[in-house]
């Protein structure tokens, strides 16, 4: 039958289609419940449409206080741990030294290990330090989360690097500096924007890593969790909606950006 042969030829791309709608779904539900105006506390039935939300997204209390809290982590986060795991990963693929392979095994532990393991050792180090449980051990913990994405995501940029560009700088008379920032870094740039915006996203979402080494501090995500006890405000969908919106559009303009930058590189 041609409806048959049909599917058969298409079969990668449906089954494509269809792991993407499953996945989008969720985000769909949220943006949806964003324009609910809920009879009561819980906003998980549909009740009408309204956008007194999206007017007011700080209209529950703490809500915009926690949402600044968990940016300012996330971004400083982000910062310590590409930095730090941008070096690692240039240390472990172009240098020759001891324990080279034991580094590269326990790079994966964090991404292997369960999340609530690594939440109590972390716990447990900073009791025993004698540190008080706030931003700065929040902050601490994120970094050391995301650190081990960041190496994978540069060293897999790294490794496929062509040494020969390098050395043609070096030929024509170009210092160790401005090899690294005109040739090394604009090659390896792709890889480290991928591991800071991952780290970015796994900072930001962060729940269980965060609830065991806050404190008294609250972050979005444990907002959120608090809120669902008592109600669900619908500025939660609003916020999740933006942030949505935000991550789909960063991830277009840099498609955009990569396709022009083909186009004119094309002879």
């Amino acid at each position: 039958m041609p409806v048959l042969r049909w599917i058969r030829r298409n079969l990668v791309v449906i089954a494509g289609l269809l792991t993407l709608a499953y996945m989008i779904l969720p985000n769909i539900v949220v943006m949806v419940f964003s324009f609910n105006k809920p009879n009561g506390r819980f906003n998980y039935a549909w009740q009408r449409f309204s956008l007194d939300a999206w007017k007011d997204p700080c209209g529950v209390a703490d809500l915009c206080g926690s949402l600044s809290l968990s940016l300012q982590i996330a971004f400083w986060a982000t910062l310590g741990a590409t930095a730090l795991g941008t070096m690692i990963a240039f240390a472990l693929v172009r240098y020759r030294f001891r324990a080279r392979g034991a580094i590269n095994s326990l790079i994966f532990l964090p991404m292997a290990m369960p999340e609530v393991v690594m939440a109590a050792s972390l716990l447990t180090l900073f009791l025993n330090m004698g540190a008080q449980l706030g931003f700065w051990t929040v902050l601490i913990a994120h970094i050391m989360f995301c650190l081990s994405f960041v190496v994978t995501a540069v060293k897999a940029r790294v490794m496929s690097m062509d040494p020969r560009l390098e050395e043609a700088a070096r030929d024509l008379y170009a210092g160790p500096v401005q090899t690294f920032v005109r040739v090394t870094l604009p090659i390896a740039a792709p890889g480290i924007a991928a591991g800071a915006m991952l780290a970015f996203a796994l900072s930001f979402d962060d729940f269980i890593i965060t609830n065991f080494n806050a404190g008294s501090t609250v972050t979005f995500p444990m907002f959120v969790w608090g809120s669902a006890q008592r109600g669900t405000p619908v500025q939660i969908n609003v916020i999740g909606t933006a942030m949505f919106i935000i991550a789909i559009s960063v991830v277009l303009v840099g498609q955009l950006i990569a396709s022009r930058r083909k186009n004119n590189a094309r002879p």
